[in-house]
């Protein structure tokens, strides 16, 4: 079977890109990068340095059009959490309008406007997509499945901490693929039993193992319309409907909760730390431990609003400095500069407590060293980069399941 022809939006410097040509059964023919309110465009210059400017673009999404990105077979990308709700529809227009600025309506023109739109998707976000917002807990994500839905796509997702699978980060994002009511791998999802699929027959639970936890599967319809879906959607409250592992077929939602069945040895924050090379400026001043020490502490405390309002404030402490013996805690994208940080990681060396380099948060991400390096990319810039990146090799996993998959039923 051929390479798969990706088209890669919201590229960052290349996650996406990395974990899919690496098994070399992928080839990215054009991609999308663009960071808005930014006159420097740090990411895209970082991705065009490491792959070329050639079918590359940096240019708001929503103002590229659909004719300037070539066919492929499979459209990825880990886009913004924003807020999905419907504004309106139009009964000329081709059925929706979203809020301006909001990226998943990009996606969904991109694949709607498509002569021949990917037969696969394959997206990414943080796990609580699957829970916002908090006035219509799961809304968001209703809206998403109820678009691919009536866009001709059924929908499997997990929620995967990498650590849990022998990566060094315990970074927890929900993954999610999509199939087109074309291809086999649809056929395929429609013979089998929401349940086998989500725990045995599905190409996430192929890639990454899981078993169910106790717990009943819960199902639902998706009958309503989109407008209304984002008007009433759990409009009563209580918790989100989606669980950590699901499935969407025919506007029918599945899902349940499952836990990692697969136990791999751990990669360790021990294990990717750059011993004896570490740059000087890493490391944490004497004068400057009690305001670490703080930050990373315990608290109860009176505190003051601008106002004058006070109020009682108690956050639990932190493992100062980091444990070296397991995988790391997750990277935001604060992660770089020197000022004190309750969230930043830091380490115990021979030499005294440091923060961790931007080749080390590179490793945590399984990027190649030196990856975001680029003459006037601050080390700052570069922490930023990794902590809005993915796991690498959560894609790579994925990515060789799903060419597998597609192989297999395509014979």
């Amino acid at each position: 079977m051929q390479q798969l022809k990706v088209c890669e939006l919201f590229a960052g410097v290349g996650g996406f890109r990395l974990g899919l040509e690496d098994t070399g059964n992928y080839r990215v023919v054009w991609s999308n990068q663009w960071e808005p309110s930014t006159k420097m465009q740090h990411a895209s210059l970082v991705y065009e340095a490491r792959f070329g400017a050639e079918n590359h673009s940096n240019q708001n999404i929503e103002e590229v059009p659909t004719s300037a990105i070539p066919d492929h077979d499979i459209l990825v990308g880990g886009f913004p959490c924003q807020d999905y709700s419907v504004a309106t529809t139009l009964k000329n227009s081709k059925g929706l309008i979203g809020k301006k600025g909001v990226l998943w309506w990009s996606i969904h023109r991109i694949i709607s406007e498509k002569k021949t739109p990917p037969k696969y998707l394959f997206f990414e976000n943080v796990d609580r997509l699957l829970k916002s917002p908090s006035t219509q807990r799961g809304r968001d994500f209703a809206v998403m499945l109820k678009s691919l839905d009536e866009l001709g796509y059924a929908v499997e997702w997990r929620v995967i901490n990498a650590a849990e699978y022998g990566m060094p980060q315990r970074r927890r994002r929900v993954f999610f693929l999509g199939y087109h009511k074309s291809s086999s791998a649809y056929k395929a999802m429609a013979k089998s039993s929401p349940e086998a699929w989500m725990t045995s027959e599905g190409t996430i639970a192929q890639a990454f193992p899981v078993f169910k936890e106790k717990g009943a599967l819960c199902s639902f319809e998706l009958s309503d319309d989109l407008v209304s879906i984002s008007e009433s959607f759990n409009k009563t409250g209580g918790l989100s409907p989606f669980l950590n592992t699901g499935s969407c077929i025919n506007g029918k939602v599945s899902t349940l909760k499952t836990k990692a069945s697969q136990t791999m040895p751990a990669t360790t924050l021990s294990d990717i730390l750059e011993n004896g090379s570490a740059d000087e400026s890493l490391f944490i001043p004497e004068e400057e431990l009690p305001k670490w020490t703080y930050l990373k502490g315990a608290k109860k405390e009176i505190r003051r609003t601008k106002a004058g309002f006070e109020y009682n404030y108690s956050e639990g402490s932190m493992v100062f400095p980091d444990a070296l013996d397991q995988p790391s805690r997750t990277i935001i994208t604060g992660e770089g500069g020197k000022s004190p940080s309750r969230f930043k990681h830091v380490v115990q060396t021979r030499k005294g407590l440091r923060r961790l380099s931007p080749v080390e948060l590179e490793r945590l991400n399984m990027f190649p060293d030196n990856h975001t390096q680029l003459a006037g990319i601050s080390d700052t810039k570069r922490a930023f980069f990794m902590g809005n990146a993915l796991v690498i090799g959560v894609v790579r996993g994925i990515g060789e399941a799903l060419f597998r998959k597609i192989k297999e039923l395509e014979k």
